[in-house]
């Protein structure tokens, strides 16, 4: 069974920065796409950023272009959320998902594997 385990989250001030990791277990790694998605209090879950199995190709939602980079080290079964300027309403819990198909996904549904997050609190 594939498992999805986020680290990084934490409490910082409008302006800072935070590096989120995602390991994931299992050696096919390699051969997934690769997302990140954030649920705020009394929002929808939403797409963040996403990467596909090579590292070649990556997504962004606009709010979070210029200022977020997701990245990934498959020699460490590892994805990550590199969010430098934040915003207080960049505040939610942030979860990875993998997606099977080893591409580079927005929607929600095409994700086969989830993580179960972790808090980022962006003060102001």
């Amino acid at each position: 069974q594939v498992q999805l385990v986020e680290s990084g989250g934490g409490l910082v001030q409008a302006g800072g920065s935070l590096r989120l990791s995602c390991v994931v277990s299992g050696r096919t790694f390699r051969l997934y796409g690769m997302g990140w998605f954030r649920k705020a209090p009394g929002k929808e879950r939403e797409f963040v950023a996403a990467i596909n199995w090579s590292g070649s190709s990556t997504d962004y939602t606009d709010s979070v272009k210029g200022r977020f980079t997701i990245s990934r080290e498959n020699t460490k079964n590892t994805v990550y959320l590199q969010m430098n300027s934040l915003k207080p309403e960049d505040t939610a819990v942030y979860y990875c998902a993998a997606d099977r198909a080893g591409l580079t996904i927005a929607t929600i549904a095409e994700y086969d594997y989830w993580g179960q997050g972790t808090q980022v609190t962006v003060s102001s």
